[in-house]
């Protein structure tokens, strides 16, 4: 058995203003802060001599790929991003950054808001574009019933609010 791994659907560029600038905060903590402490820490633990045995050096060094990794890959994707920071004409219409307050099948109310797929965060309500409600409500209206399925199987909701900014 191989370890094969069919190749994943590329997640979408949109992104919100604020979800571009915590991932170029996210950058400039790697390349200016962490990385200067951890080469320095590598470079005293080789001045100690074997390094092979020597598991700071190991570790560092190791610590260094890991955030040489995570900054080539904010790089790339930093350069691929398209910031949606305009309001649309129809704030009736879900679209990409709306807060949707909806409705399930129980009377109980959830809000969320629909992002770019590298700021998604479940405990803030914040749903990835990508994700398979937010694909549901996409092009939706307040009033509207959706249909998904989810995690849990099919789920109903009902479209109550939606507000941007």
């Amino acid at each position: 058995m191989g370890r094969y791994r069919a190749p994943t659907k590329p997640s979408s560029f949109y992104i919100t203003p604020e979800g571009k600038r915590r991932l170029q905060d996210e950058l400039s903590f790697l390349w200016r802060d962490k990385r200067p402490k951890v080469t320095r820490s590598v470079t005293e633990a080789a001045a100690q001599g074997d390094r092979s045995e020597n598991a700071e050096y190991i570790y560092g060094k190791k610590q260094l790929r890991e955030i040489d990794a995570r900054v080539r890959f904010l790089r790339k994707r930093l350069e691929q991003l398209i910031v949606v920071d305009r309001i649309p004409d129809d704030q009736e219409t879900i679209y990409f950054g709306a807060k949707i307050t909806l409705e399930d099948e129980d009377g109980n109310e959830q809000t969320y808001q629909i992002v770019g797929a590298d700021e998604f965060d479940l405990k803030r309500n914040r749903i990835s574009v990508d994700a398979p409600l937010a694909r549901a409500l996409l092009g939706k209206r307040i009033g509207d019933d959706i249909t998904f399925k989810g995690p849990k199987g099919h789920s109903e909701y009902y479209v109550l609010d939606v507000k941007y900014g």
